[in-house]
């Protein structure tokens, strides 16, 4: 059966639109009969209507995305992938591939048949869109030919091929008219494609980075870095020098880091971005923070968290006054946990000031203050002048030396609510981190609420999930060495995902409630090991173990699982426990001293008592493990 192809009447579309009036339309229609050229051909020639209005008319029709073809659009090497032959046949020419999608000029995208055949020929997933069926021809012909030049690539670039424009700078400083600097930049076009796409697949970052063949730009989506394209070596210069501009940055000077920030208009939203410069050996490397609000998850239930650690979150964070920590390395979603525990405590009756660097996202009703060293605007200075104004909660940035966690301190202990992060890899390692920065044991078990260590592991993708089982070595480096039989879940690829098998990340928690049994060991100075013994103690789950219990549930692998946790088996200073030594033979023991070998009930022993790992603590759900026990 033939397959139907859906027909535009363009000139009564055109008509209806207000492009051309109806007379024009029958002065074309009479051309058309006595040349046989296209109508759309015929009206572009008469200067009726330009390509662009025509390709934008035919694309709201069709209901597909419209382009004007330019070389700065298309990767020439594409055009290998379906021959020049077959791309003539089929009236259509690859444009750019972005994992596993490729993106296609056609003059007929709504035509099934034939999308289904540039599918068959490239093995990808097609994305058409639309362009005039002579625009396609001629590029046809140019790059079969091999004109692929470098000096037509730049000439024909403009800024109106991608929606991105300024709006106005973060800070109040003056800033510079940039649109006429940037007015008929070559590389506009490649660096909007770029941060378009990267907002549009939700990445946290770009990086822009030298290389001796080419220029490569990759973006980091879930916590990964995917490579988005590879424009040639000798555009890294004129790359660059279009991110600082954007940036408010100082194009002349390369040897020194730069920073720079700006607000955008993309994707029919405002995006902030933050621009890093380093200079390397083959040239300056640049990354690109996106700051992007329609991603900052506030609702403190969806980040992830179980029920008995959030209810022991909120309990830290309504006390009247005192330290609360969230602890973990960068890019583990502290920042967006203090968003959410400011959102929960926001009200017109509460003052609430935040000390970051840099500022983030500018969220509504709250006061924050940029940190700005070069001025000598720091974060032990910046709290001394916030003591002052009258405040009911301060959020920290970050706690980075002994200044600002001694003011911090003093300020939880005198009626304020204090919220800040902290690198450590764990809750317990923070009191030892605090301590390590001078502040008495018996100041910090009266200012600390509680601690919040975190990882962020990423989700498996629904879209291609598969079911496994683990090897023994991965099992028993997961504490399930008894649970062979439990089949586990992994992505295995797909175009929701990119071929990653994951897709958006989900918050791995473990809190550190002070509590009465807890403060004391705090106020003697008990080793990192007394204190988790004591933690376990109370039925907390380490991190680990934690993410043992998402892999079990299918939520993530379990070699993501594994990647982002650390095991517990180790001391204080890495070292992994040396075991006792075990008697040769078996003598006989009295009872006296059976008495002078036996620990005394410290929280020491305990904690030596405690399993090093996660294998008697194995996650059960929904009877799992009872059923596999009882097989």
């Amino acid at each position: 059966m033939r397959a139907v192809v859906k027909r535009i009447r363009i000139g009564e579309a055109l008509v209806e639109e207000g492009a051309i009036t109806a007379e024009q339309l029958d002065e074309a229609l009479a051309k058309q009969k006595q040349s046989g050229q296209a109508l759309g051909e015929v009206l572009v020639e008469k200067g009726a209507v330009s390509n662009h209005v025509l390709v934008g008319v035919l694309a709201r029709r069709l209901g597909v995305v419209g382009c004007q073809l330019r070389p700065g659009l298309l990767d020439p090497e594409l055009l290998k992938l379906i021959g020049p032959e077959e791309a003539e046949r089929l009236v259509a020419i690859p444009l750019f591939r972005i994992h596993e999608t490729l993106t296609v000029a056609m003059s007929e995208p709504q035509s099934l048949p034939k999308v289904d055949r540039l599918r068959q020929l490239t093995a990808l997933k097609i994305r058409p869109v639309l362009a005039l069926e002579n625009n396609i021809l001629e590029y046809i012909q140019k790059y079969a030919e091999g004109e692929t030049d470098v000096d037509s690539f730049l000439a024909s670039l403009s800024a109106s091929d991608v929606e991105l424009v300024q709006d106005e700078m973060v800070d109040d400083g003056p800033a510079a008219d940039v649109s006429e600097m940037i007015e008929g930049s070559p590389i506009v076009n490649l660096v909007n494609m770029a941060i378009l796409t990267a907002i549009k697949d939700s990445a946290s970052d770009i990086h822009i980075e030298p290389d001796r063949k080419a220029t490569r730009i990759r973006y980091r989506v879930d916590g990964a870095l995917r490579e988005l394209m590879r424009p040639p070596a000798g555009l890294h210069s004129s790359i660059t020098s279009r991110v600082k501009v954007i940036g408010n940055m100082d194009i002349a000077e390369k040897r020194l880091p730069q920073e720079g920030r700006v607000r955008i208009f993309a994707a029919r939203r405002q995006v902030d971005l933050r621009i890093s410069s380093m200079p390397t050996v083959l040239g300056e490397k640049l990354v690109i923070r996106i700051l992007d609000k329609s991603n900052l998850n506030t609702r403190m239930e969806q980040l992830g968290f179980r029920p008995q650690t959030l209810a022991a979150f909120l309990r830290a964070l309504r006390q009247p006054y005192g330290l609360v920590l969230v602890t973990g390395p960068t890019g583990s979603g502290k920042t967006t946990t203090l968003y959410s525990a400011l959102e929960v405590m926001r009200n017109p009756e509460v003052n609430v000031i935040t000390v970051e660097d840099p500022v983030e996202y500018q969220l509504d009703g709250i006061n924050q203050v940029q940190v700005q060293s070069q001025i000598g605007m720091t974060f032990a200075r910046a709290l001394r002048s916030i003591l002052r104004q009258d405040p009911d909660v301060i959020m920290i940035g970050e706690i980075r030396d002994e200044e600002t966690a001694a003011i911090a301190v003093q300020a939880a202990l005198t009626g304020h609510l204090v919220l800040a992060t902290l690198h450590t890899n764990d809750a317990a390692g923070a009191v030892a981190r605090l301590v390590d920065m001078n502040v008495p044991s018996y100041l910090l078990a009266g200012a600390l609420n509680g601690v919040v260590a975190q990882r962020l592991a990423r989700r498996v993708c629904p879209g291609c999930a598969t079911q496994y089982y683990p090897s023994k070595e991965l099992l028993a480096e997961a504490g399930l060495a008894r649970r062979k039989k439990h089949a586990f879940r992994k992505g295995a690829g797909c175009p929701q995902c990119n071929g990653t098998g994951c897709r958006g990340r989900v918050g791995i928690y473990e809190m550190l409630e002070v509590n009465s049994e807890i403060r004391p060991l705090i106020h003697i100075g008990a080793a990192g090991r007394e204190l988790r013994a004591a933690v376990r103690k109370q039925g907390v789950k380490t991190l680990r173990e934690e993410g043992v219990q998402l892999a079990w549930e299918g939520r993530i692998s379990l070699e993501n699982a594994l990647a982002v946790t650390h095991s517990e088996g180790t001391d204080d200073e890495g070292q992994a426990p040396k075991p006792k030594a075990k008697p040769k033979t078996k003598t006989k023991t009295t009872t006296r001293a059976r008495r002078k070998t036996q620990p005394k009930a410290t929280p020491q022993t305990e904690s030596q008592s405690a399993p090093d790992t996660a294998e008697e603590h194995t996650p059960r759900t929904d009877g799992a493990g009872k059923d596999e026990e009882a097989a």
